[in-house]
């Protein structure tokens, strides 16, 4: 689990195919003290499995499926990306829940610069529409982020300095492709409405129903 907050930018050293996978070495001098083998990482909103590490480099390993349904396959040596180390039991939880899972890839349509702040405006795929709501989480490339507005499929968020500075944000450009992952809490919920539990008994949630799940009024 981890929350959003990128803790080091990490740079691409080399890539390597391997069968329909790639392995990525990665440089990142303050995140690879505290790795170990087998140990999961957050790159670019990506949870990834540690398979060697040897300071100030680690390596992973990101399969046919996952290359697939983010941007790690259009990564090169060189690239920059975002890291985060899994949360602590005992870790403030700075951003919000994020898995590392990713639901999809969006495109950056704008970036509009304020006085103190970036406007960053995102078209998410349309499926996954009903999961942003005003003021609600969104994980952009890993990163922690409230939307400000959404208007049709494009959700716009705003961005401080101290994020334009220690993330990958300031790289991006209009038709830059981010990893999204959407509210988790949100997902569990629509999971929980249309379960087959819910469809037997009518679809309907009902004061009796709550309390017979263990919610007393």
């Amino acid at each position: 689990m981890f929350t959003g907050i990128v803790q080091e930018i990490g740079k691409i050293i080399q890539l390597k195919s391997h069968g329909n996978g790639v392995a990525f070495t990665v440089e990142a001098p303050q995140s690879v003290k505290e790795l170990r083998i087998n140990d999961s990482i957050l790159i670019n909103g990506v949870c990834l499995t540690v398979i060697d590490e040897n300071d100030p480099t680690f390596k992973v390993e990101a399969v046919e499926e996952t290359l697939r349904k983010t941007t790690l396959g259009e990564l090169k040596p060189s690239s920059m990306v975002n890291l985060e180390l899994p949360l602590r039991l005992t870790d403030r939880l700075g951003g919000h829940l994020v898995q590392g899972h990713v639901d999809g890839v969006g495109v950056v349509k704008s970036i509009v610069q304020k006085t103190n702040s970036w406007l960053i405006t995102v078209q998410i795929p349309e499926k996954f529409a009903h999961y942003v709501i005003p003021v609600g989480s969104i994980a952009i490339d890993g990163i922690s982020l409230t939307v400000a507005s959404m208007q049709g499929l494009e959700v716009t968020v705003s961005i401080i300095p101290h994020t334009m500075e220690q993330t990958t944000l300031r790289q991006a450009r209009a038709g830059t492709r981010v990893n999204l992952e959407f509210d988790l809490i949100g997902k569990y919920i629509e999971r929980l409405l249309h379960s087959d539990r819910m469809e037997e008994e009518g679809g309907r949630i009902s004061r009796e129903k709550l309390k017979e799940w263990g919610y007393e009024s």
